[in-house]
């Protein structure tokens, strides 16, 4: 990233963090070896991957190494969670999903190919706040619900969904449920006991991690069918495991433990400043998402009037995101803006900011001010 260029596009991905990258380098150029080898090299190998399950298992509150299956990111695993359970329950009549309009794409896109497949899929509604009532949830369990996948955290409005509470309830129903917290892990202190959840999904490049390697937490007992025949990741992948990656995602979850109670307040009163100074200098400018339940590096804003993708090419300086997952003021606007109430104009008016452990208040002062300034001389859209 250019010295000259504040970034604020945290949670699209994070730097690597110095001490993740020396963690994982060795196993790049030195230690190399196959852990599935039979040589010296090689069980040294296996045995560095299964010190990384256990940070990881020990970082998610789980109770066993075979809990933890390392993946390729996010998108695998949340694939793996939905098709893989959705398609090894044994009754022929456990054929629906229940999920939320406000998911990641790949959790969208694996629901609608199992829609496809015959599979009934409920997506309950949120609020104008982008938060499930968890009485929703209840109301749409049936006989047929195999699984409910409701995200911890939203990527693009930073709210948190009470999990825990959504868990008390399909515990009742005898309904497996997973949780997106790929977002969620960075900023929130995941304990998958305490949650209750049955399937939990991370992803190492938005802790300061490397992208390509991410992992699903599978509660012991939980029926999961492999989307494709292998021996790897106990028999749920196939493929030589990522050494250096398991490696990588261990070592930030390791840094994630110690630094976490320190860097979420710090971060929080960042996001607070930007958001008054921005507010200030835009009176007609709203913020999108819970007040009180938010991740403390999201602020997603609206700023009725502009057009974000232009707004965005005007500030070269700046690498921050626009609400709208989208290339260009023509494509559709962000599924989670429209999911929350927002009408199109105000979705293609949204730009997201998101902060992490390099900023500083340098930053934020700066990019209020050129945020501020160049709203105020861009002519509106259209």
């Amino acid at each position: 990233m250019s010295h000259n260029v504040v970034y604020l596009d945290y949670q699209a991905t994070t730097p690597v963090d110095q001490r993740v990258l020396d963690a994982m380098l060795p196993f790049l150029t030195q230690q190399y070896a196959n852990p599935s080898s039979p040589h010296q090299p090689g069980r040294r190998a296996a045995s560095a991957l299964r010190a990384a399950r256990r940070q990881v298992k020990t970082s998610l509150g789980a109770e066993h190494d075979t809990e933890i299956v390392f993946t390729s990111g996010a998108t695998e695993a949340n694939h793996l969670a939905i098709l893989g359970t959705a398609t090894a329950n044994p009754r022929p009549d456990a054929d629906h999903i229940i999920t939320t309009p406000i998911e990641h794409q790949s959790v969208l896109a694996t629901c609608d190919h199992l829609s496809r497949a015959g599979y009934s899929v409920t997506t309950v509604p949120v609020d104008h706040h982008g938060r499930v009532n968890p009485a929703d949830v209840a109301v749409a369990i049936t006989p047929h619900t195999v699984l409910v996948s409701v995200m911890y955290a939203n990527n693009e409005i930073g709210t948190i969904q009470p999990i825990a509470d959504i868990a008390a309830i399909t515990r009742r129903h005898n309904v497996l449920l997973h949780t997106d917290a790929a977002q969620a892990i960075g900023a929130l202190d995941i304990d998958v006991n305490r949650l209750g959840v049955d399937l939990l999904t991370i992803s190492a490049h938005k802790i300061y991690g490397p992208k390509g390697i991410g992992a699903l937490y599978i509660r012991r007992g939980t029926p999961l069918r492999p989307q494709y025949a292998g021996s790897q990741e106990h028999g749920f992948r196939a493929g030589t495991i990522n050494l250096p990656g398991t490696i990588a995602l261990a070592e930030a979850l390791r840094i994630l433990a110690t630094e976490r109670e320190h860097e979420t307040p710090r971060i929080a009163q960042l996001r607070d400043s930007l958001a008054d100074r921005l507010l200030a200098a835009l009176p007609h400018a709203h913020i999108n998402g819970s007040p009180e339940h938010r991740l403390p590096g999201n602020l997603s804003l609206t700023i009725p009037g502009i057009d974000a993708a232009d707004l965005i090419d005007a500030l070269p300086d700046l690498a921050i995101s626009n609400g709208s997952a989208c290339a260009s003021g023509h494509a559709k606007p962000s599924h989670v803006l429209t999911a929350i109430g927002l009408p199109d104009s105000d979705a293609r008016a949204t730009i997201r900011l998101s902060l992490g452990r390099e900023t500083r208040e340098s930053d934020i002062e700066h990019a209020a001010h050129r945020i501020g300034s160049s709203v105020a001389t861009t002519p509106p859209p259209g």
